[in-house]
């Protein structure tokens, strides 16, 4: 994860929360009054977010000491405690909801990934997310995929080509479009196909591509689709895909299935924090 972002995100939603000033905290704290808090795991799942917690208390006031106990992409149950932090009450209790709220976030989508991958119990098909992500969160929602087992495709329109169907109209066809795009990249840029039919697998295989896409294909179609591409050539499934016929996949040979789910329907996952003594 970048950490300079991540400072420059962090700053964005202090702004945010606190405006000119916490007045609560302000109008009941006496300035000099030091505590120390726990964060609280209230349910079972994955723990995503160490960094959130360190660089979001560091910005806030570098004295205070956090103790982390947990590591992102730890399991965690019920009552355990993944962080101890000590220090003025005032920054304490002012980064708390920020700091949580994106913990949360995380947490819940390395959880849900976590789930998605022993679902699917393949040795070779890896899960990985999409674009569907929160704007603004990226860099840590597709961080907390990996905490979760999960691995990133592309992370903007600015990292990789996918060629869809309205690209394709307008050159005429998958080879054509995947000539123009290689005459007018680099060679580090990779070309990723979107299929439907076998047809569109074997034009994809003959214009070179280098990821070809199985868009919204049965279990019985991938696999068969699989044959007709050689080892060279990636290959992904995604569309129609959810957690609850995710296992159907886990035999079909693909490399890849990508999950907009993962993303953008993630239910966070319950954390607290909580003063535990005053100094």
């Amino acid at each position: 994860m970048n950490s300079l972002k991540l400072q420059q995100m962090l700053q964005q939603f202090f702004l945010e929360d606190i405006g000119e000033r916490d007045v609560t905290t302000e109008t009941i704290f006496p300035s000099d009054q030091q505590a120390t808090g726990v964060f609280l795991i209230k349910e079972d799942g994955v723990f995503s977010g160490r960094d959130v917690l360190v660089t979001g208390y560091r910005l806030l006031d570098p004295s205070i000491a956090v103790t982390l106990y947990k590591r992102d992409g730890e399991l965690v149950k019920k009552g355990e405690i993944v962080a101890e932090v000590s220090g003025p009450i005032a920054p304490l209790l002012t980064g708390e909801r920020v700091i949580l709220n994106l913990m949360q976030r995380m947490s819940g989508i390395a959880t849900l990934t976590h789930r998605a991958v022993t679902i699917l119990n393949s040795n070779h098909t890896r899960i990985c997310d999409t674009r569907k992500t929160t704007p603004g969160l990226r860099m840590l929602e597709k961080y907390a995929v990996t905490c979760g087992g999960g691995y990133n495709h592309r992370f903007g329109l600015y990292d990789a080509v996918m060629i869809k169907d309205n690209h394709i109209a307008f050159c005429g066809s998958i080879i054509k479009a995947v000539e123009v795009a290689r005459a007018r990249l680099g060679h580090m840029v990779k070309i990723e196909v979107e299929t439907e039919t076998k047809e569109q697998v074997i034009e994809a295989v003959e214009a070179g591509a280098d990821v070809i896409m199985f868009d919204n294909r049965t279990p019985e179609e991938i696999k068969a689709f699989v044959e007709l591409v050689p080892p060279s050539i990636i290959t992904e499934a995604s569309g129609g895909i959810t957690l609850e016929n995710l296992a159907q996949y886990g035999d079909t040979g693909v490399d890849y299935i990508s999950l907009g789910t993962l993303t953008h329907s993630a239910k966070a996952l319950d954390i607290s924090f909580n003063i535990k003594g005053w100094k």
